[in-house]
């Protein structure tokens, strides 16, 4: 498996490439995303270490693909002829059933419930560690979570003033209540 390192911001794959591949993301952080019509961006997944993303349904990419900030992948070829389905079953429907969950979170949840949600997925996919490194920007996870910047950063002050979280830096989280977070997204 050939492996291929990627400066922040650059581009894994674009919206409408041929898809050939997928990828397992070594260290760093992947955004798939979409440019909306009126040039906004809608982030649909992240995917973190571990994780595999480029899985279409057809021969083409419907997103794109970027690195969030150094970041390696690994790349496996697929063809007709590829017995893979095996392995990757189980890894598609573990990403089909994020991408349901997020969905979920988009259509029926408040902000703060939405920001909660997304700090609960966080700390699950990075091992149930209190302290959480988030790779991305709080204008990403606007972007992902379907609110505006101001509106994530009000929601993050609020949860620290209520003690739920604490913010140790920009991009570090340390959850001091998780009963009160994981309750906020029931």
């Amino acid at each position: 498996m050939p492996s291929a390192f990627h400066a922040a911001g650059s581009e894994i794959f674009s919206q409408g490439s041929e898809a050939r591949s997928l990828y397992i993301v070594k260290f760093g952080c992947v955004r798939i995303y979409r440019l909306l019509a009126d040039g906004r961006r809608q982030i649909s997944a992240f995917h973190l270490p571990g994780e595999v993303f480029g899985f279409e349904a057809d021969d083409r990419h419907h997103f794109f693909a970027e690195a969030v900030g150094a970041t390696c992948t690994l790349s496996i070829r697929v063809s007709a002829t590829t017995e893979l389905s095996r392995e990757l079953l189980p890894l598609a429907l573990r990403g089909l059933v994020r991408a349901q969950e997020h969905l979920l979170v988009l259509g029926r949840q408040n902000a703060p419930e939405r920001v909660a949600a997304f700090l609960v997925d966080m700390f699950e996919r990075q091992g149930g560690l209190d302290r959480l490194e988030l790779p991305m920007s709080r204008t990403d996870i606007a972007d992902y979570l379907g609110l505006s910047l101001e509106t994530v950063s009000r929601v993050f002050t609020k949860l620290r003033e209520r003690g739920i979280i604490r913010l140790l830096s920009l991009r570090t989280v340390e959850i001091a209540k998780w009963r009160s977070l994981a309750e906020m997204c029931e």
